[in-house]
């Protein structure tokens, strides 16, 4: 009986670990969404923090804002309020494209996403330009700033997020029906920026 040669010998060792590795990653499931699950409840409560602390200073006050804080403009703030809520429903179109195999919808639905957080930041730093306080005013024009900066800080994190997705999009077979946890955890984390501005929107613009 011939002897396996080199070649093959290799070649069984190659498919002998392949199967070990799909054996183990089947013994394993993929907590990874979990795991960024886990981290954004760390971050809501640093927001939940913040909010605390502005409903305190908000319920200690005699009046709030504060007399001589100039009124705010609804708006810019409600165009950027609805260009976010819009975003979310197209980054989960970006989702969707990828779980039907459909990578080139992917990107030009992660593209428009990372548009409109563009847009969101630019009327941003457009609203602060011309407002009539500094962080300097009072109590209530600091923890302004200090939330709508904290969370448009968040923001930006998630535009790079979104590219990072895109990028990758680009080298082929990377992103499939089967393999999408670079886009799940991009929309995950896009929804939790989102949230959290409904909530400021709420607590800073209109009550």
């Amino acid at each position: 009986m011939q002897s396996p040669t080199i070649d093959e010998s290799k070649t069984a060792l190659n498919y002998h670990g392949a199967a070990q590795a799909a054996s183990h990653h089947e013994a394993h499931p993929d907590h990874r969404i979990f795991g960024i699950i886990v981290f954004l409840v760390a971050e809501g409560m640093i927001f939940l923090g913040l909010f605390a602390a502005y409903l305190t200073f908000r319920a200690v006050a005699p009046v709030w804002p504060p007399e001589g804080t100039p009124e705010r403009e609804l708006l810019l703030p409600g165009i950027n309020t609805a260009i976010l809520i819009a975003s979310s429903f197209v980054i989960h179109k970006g989702d969707t494209a990828v779980k039907n195999n459909n990578v080139a919808s992917l990107r030009t639905w992660f593209l428009i996403t990372a548009i409109m957080g563009v847009i969101f930041l630019a009327g941003q730093v457009y609203e602060y330009s011309h407002l009539e306080f500094g962080l300097k005013t009072n109590l209530y024009a600091s923890t302004f700033y200090v939330l709508t900066g904290f969370h448009g800080m968040h923001v930006c994190f998630g535009i790079l997020l979104i590219l990072g997705v895109l990028w990758r999009s680009l080298k082929q077979g990377h992103y499939s029906s089967e393999n999408h946890f670079g886009v799940e955890a991009a929309e995950v984390y896009w929804h939790f920026v989102d949230i959290v501005w409904i909530v400021l929107f709420l607590l800073l613009y209109i009550l």
